[in-house]
């Protein structure tokens, strides 16, 4: 499988398959493609995982899109003006995503739910409770919401994160979250209530334009029903 990522800030990706190759993606994702790619709905590991992808805010079923006698073409195209990512997913090289930014990738990634052993994140942190994780092997694509920065994380070092900024993060790291220091900074600040705290070794991927940001922000001016 090749492929070539364009169209900032909206961007596609467009892979070429070769015969009898296939790629996953969830429900809606598929934005064009060649007349012999077929695509079939499956559980995709059976009810367990689907349900797992289920708790990790996709859809119960994905759809195996696969080229049939010879080449075959197929685009995904972003849902949201940021970035679509490429990453090679291996044992080893395990990635965690925030929730709905899986966008499709080869048949040998698997999609699973991703769950932080302090429950704090969860209840307080946004993203930080169920997340996605990639694993297996193959190349995988994610699409982020504005631009993306990219921190290395050191064993021990650790960066405090907005909730909804976090993107992605190597599955290496870890994530807890904090209280915004003062009563008065807490309620007045502006900034919520609850950091994410996250903590290498690892890399990890912020989003400058997280689409709860930008639906809050918008919210007040849209014109409600009487």
């Amino acid at each position: 499988m090749e492929y070539k990522i364009e169209g900032q800030p909206l961007p596609v990706v467009v892979c070429q398959l070769n015969a009898g190759e296939n790629m996953v993606t969830e429900r809606g994702s598929m934005s064009w493609m060649s007349p012999n790619m077929k695509m079939e709905t499956t559980s995709n590991g059976g009810i367990g995982k689907a349900l797992g992808r289920m708790f990790a805010g996709e859809a119960l079923f994905q759809n195996r899109y696969t080229a049939q006698g010879g080449p075959g073409m197929i685009a995904f195209a972003s849902s949201f003006p940021g970035d679509i990512r490429a990453f090679d997913i291996r044992p080893g090289r395990e990635l965690v995503v925030q929730k709905s930014s899986f966008l499709a990738s080869e048949s040998g990634v698997q999609l699973s739910v991703f769950f932080q052993k302090k429950l704090g994140s969860g209840f307080f942190g946004g993203e930080g409770f169920i997340m996605q994780r990639l694993s297996g092997s193959g190349i995988a694509f994610t699409e982020f919401d504005g631009h993306v920065m990219e921190y290395d994380l050191a064993p021990g070092q650790s960066i405090v994160v907005d909730t909804g900024y976090l993107a992605a993060m190597d599955a290496t790291c870890s994530m807890d979250i904090q209280t915004v220091p003062g009563v008065k900074n807490a309620l007045f600040g502006g900034e919520g209530l609850f950091n994410t705290v996250v903590t290498g070794p690892g890399k990890i991927y912020l989003q400058t334009m997280p689409i709860s940001n930008v639906a809050a922000t918008i919210r007040p001016f849209i014109p409600t029903g009487n």
